[in-house]
């Protein structure tokens, strides 16, 4: 685990185009923000970052040229564009704007006007974001176009609810249209198992999400996880060209079968590829993409999932082998210099640490008879708790890139292990 992973760049970027990371929603692990922090900074561009202070591990990179106060949140857009205004002229010159999540990546295109005379980044429709980012909009679209995404309905009653979990099965997939506006403890994906976990978490919509802000809550149908679960991000210009694209597979999320990737593979999948490209095309989003899929085993194909209109958490999984990944494709476009052709890097791997040391450790781990020699696609297939210490621990050993850890900027990985582990033991005394 404890070596270097990152490719150096064999494309230049312009340090004279400096980058401000926009994030509107509070999380001091968000690895997505590190990851823009380090890419851009190993490449000598002046990375600048709103932050919500020195307890963000990110804080601590050697790559942070400086970070910026917590800004006001994007329900209150004259506030947010007088902020970033003001740490824009701080700044000084054009500044490449990046938003790290959707209501980011929604103000920025319904404000582009107002923040154009400071900022630098793609232009596009500006209802466009919205319109992919709101899950229930999304189905809509997905309708409109014959785009494949799992059957879902919208309960607006408890006997609604009913309904749907008999229509659609049991476990089922609840989301949120705008999670984005949730309230607290509310998940932006839940996997319910049980017909009263639905009631319960429909009944929450009603207590915690009253205005129904950040609803309605979606009921979806869980597609068999045996198919497996795939992700597109790329990038896309004034014209809807791809200029950078990358398929991977996820092979463990958090939560589990509901959320971010947390080990991942980039993988040759021409036609998943394909179809992501026709599916941003056809919804018209430029710029940064992060899709989600589920593959039907039962021969359904590809099924979309989620459409974020931004970079995605995990886009250092996309390094190809000239050292360019999504957040340098968009500094090179929105600098006008040229983006060469991806060279991919299939195989290459990424692993989030503390979420897969965190699920392996709440699984007990056993040990397997010498006997056993099962292939290691088999070794994949098997539950963590089942599996052997050895290939518990191979991935911290062979990934290709980590969230956390890199050799050449130690203190943000030694933050997020000491409040890591901060956490637990609060969480043990609290038993």
């Amino acid at each position: 685990m404890f070596f270097d992973t990152h490719i150096p760049s064999a494309t230049r970027l312009d340090p004279g185009l400096p980058a401000l990371l926009l994030r509107t929603d509070r999380n001091h692990f968000h690895h997505g923000t590190l990851a823009a922090i380090r890419s851009l900074g190993r490449a000598g561009v002046p990375v600048h970052a709103i932050l919500e202070g020195r307890g963000n591990p990110s804080s601590r990179s050697r790559y942070l040229h400086r970070g910026h106060p917590w800004a006001p949140p994007a329900a209150r857009p004259a506030a947010l564009l007088s902020h970033l205004r003001a740490i824009g002229e701080r700044v000084g010159g054009t500044a490449l704007l990046v938003p790290l999540d959707d209501a980011g990546a929604i103000f920025v295109a319904e404000h582009a006007d107002a923040l154009a005379p400071h900022f630098a980044f793609p232009h596009q429709d500006p209802g466009v974001p919205r319109s992919v980012a709101d899950k229930s909009l999304l189905l809509d679209a997905c309708a409109r176009y014959g785009i494949q995404c799992p059957p879902s309905r919208t309960p607006a009653s408890a006997r609604e609810v009913d309904e749907a979990a008999r229509e659609l099965g049991l476990p089922l997939v609840a989301k949120w249209a705008r999670p984005w506006l949730r309230g607290p403890g509310l998940r932006s994906t839940t996997l319910v198992r049980t017909l009263g976990e639905a009631h319960r978490l429909f009944g929450a919509s009603r207590v915690r999400d009253p205005d129904g802000d950040a609803g309605p809550l979606i009921l979806q149908r869980r597609l068999p996880p045996e198919g497996g679960d795939w992700f597109f991000q790329g990038y896309f210009d004034a014209s809807l060209d791809c200029l950078f694209g990358g398929v991977g597979r996820k092979h463990l999320a958090h939560p589990p079968q509901a959320g971010h990737t947390v080990e991942g593979e980039w993988v040759d999948n021409a036609e998943l590829g394909r179809l992501a490209v026709r599916i941003v095309r056809l919804l018209g989003c430029r710029g940064p993409v992060d899709l989600d899929f589920r593959l039907d085993p039962d021969g359904g194909g590809y099924h979309l999932l989620d459409f974020n209109p931004r970079l995605g958490a995990q886009f250092r999984l996309f390094t190809d082998r000239n050292g360019l990944d999504q957040i340098r494709v968009l500094h090179l476009a929105q600098s006008g210099r040229r983006v060469p052709a991806v060279r991919p890097a299939f195989g290459r791997s990424l692993l989030v640490e503390n979420h897969y040391l965190q699920q392996s450790a709440t699984r007990p781990l056993r040990a397997l008879p010498r006997t056993f020699l099962p292939s290691p696609a088999t070794l994949r297939s098997l539950p963590t708790k089942v599996r052997p210490l050895r290939e518990t621990l191979r991935p911290l050993r062979e990934a290709d890139e980590f969230a956390w850890y890199a050799g050449d900027d130690l203190p943000p990985f030694l933050a997020m292990g000491r409040q890591s582990v901060l956490r637990a033991v609060g969480r043990l005394r609290t038993r």
